[in-house]
């Protein structure tokens, strides 16, 4: 990534609150063929380009919240941590009402931070796609999900500004796997680590919320940002079934071994820190009691959102020949972690657009 002419910090502590230098190996590619041979990224394309949005115009921002009457009071995260309150010994067992609505406040704003931070790391790494991808179709498609990604990054952040307050930082999760992506040689880890892997987490995660809200403006901005990540979704997929199949055993192994990765660590998420710490709560303290009352419930309290996200996962991989490569490297492996029941659920190259909101409200009005 160029550094040049970034204005210089007055302290070395700025630099980690004000913005993060990450060097690209990846080479730019100029293409002098401007034929447009790739029909279904043309569609996809000329898709995108018609379900632009205007994050000023097509939004109310005038809607009126209240950030206590957004707490998803019977959501499975804040069923764990009332029965932890309850764990002899629980460093919140004098938690009322009052501080249970207000974790709930603050897990949302975590949320919402986390859904802003990812959406800038996914503007950066589709410019990315734009300079790396050898495909003038690929291209031209990659820099309208920038625009997108832009407008995602815009929406989230306005909305926690005008409308919960205090974002939270980056989780050192979610940095380091982006980092990654941005710092990686070879331009299709860009699209398997943000198209299909994170693009995934992100309509699971928004639809998570969505399903969780009736606040009017949250609904109708979560549904406009699933309209366009679905369509980032079948973008990868697009791209990388035609890629994939001119690489060798080997080339597949390192991109089987890279979704293991990254599979195994968006099954171990942890809860986020910062938000016990606002509170001013022991969350070394916490933690006992919370695995205890989490070993209570009969489901843990993120398996909505991990079946949200392989159902998603599982099927784009299985089509980009990924699960059979190697002989069915992928496929032993996902099936000993029990991912294989989410293999004939619809990939999002074949239903990409029935998350298209936009067009739907258009056709209303």
């Amino acid at each position: 990534m160029v550094t040049a002419g970034i204005p210089h910090p007055a302290s070395d502590s700025d630099v980690a609150t004000t913005f993060k230098i990450v060097h690209d190996h990846a080479e730019r590619i100029y293409l002098w063929d401007y034929e447009r041979c790739r029909t279904q990224l043309v569609t996809l394309y000329n898709k995108a380009m018609g379900s632009q949005w205007n994050s000023v115009a097509d939004l109310d921002w005038d809607t009126d919240v209240d950030p206590e009457r957004l707490v998803d009071h019977d959501g499975p995260m804040m069923q764990v941590v009332r029965l932890a309150s309850d764990e002899p010994g629980s460093p919140i067992a004098s938690w009322g009402d009052r501080e249970f609505t207000a974790l709930g406040v603050e897990m949302f704003k975590a949320s919402i931070s986390q859904f802003m931070h990812g959406e800038q790391g996914a503007m950066l790494t589709a410019a990315k796609i734009v300079e790396t991808v050898p495909w003038i179709d690929a291209k031209y498609y990659a820099a309208t999900q920038t625009m997108d990604e832009a407008r995602h990054t815009e929406v989230f952040a306005k909305y926690l500004d005008l409308k919960v307050g205090e974002a939270y930082p980056m989780s050192p999760y979610l940095e380091e796997q982006i980092t990654a992506l941005l710092e990686d040689s070879r331009w299709d880890i860009a699209y398997l680590g943000m198209q299909i892997a994170i693009e995934s987490l992100a309509l699971a995660a928004f639809g998570d919320m969505l399903r969780r809200t009736t606040e009017p403006l949250l609904r109708k901005l979560l549904r406009y940002v699933m309209s366009d990540e679905a369509r980032h979704v079948a973008f990868g997929v697009l791209t990388l079934k035609e890629f994939y199949a001119g690489l060798s055993d080997p080339e597949l192994k390192e991109r089987q071994e890279f979704l293991l990765d990254n599979t195994l660590r968006n099954r171990s998420r942890s809860t986020t820190p910062e938000v016990w710490e606002r509170l001013g709560v022991n969350l070394h303290a916490l933690m006992p009691h919370l695995a205890a009352a989490a070993g209570t419930m009969m489901t843990s309290p993120y398996a909505g959102f991990q079946r949200g996200f392989f159902a998603k996962l599982v099927p784009n991989v299985g089509k980009l020949g990924l699960l059979d490569a190697n002989r069915g490297y992928l496929r032993e492996r996902w099936g000993e972690a029990g991912l294989l029941q989410f293999e004939h659920e619809a990939d999002t190259l074949s239903d990409y657009d029935s998350y298209d909101e936009v067009a739907k409200d258009r056709a209303r009005s």
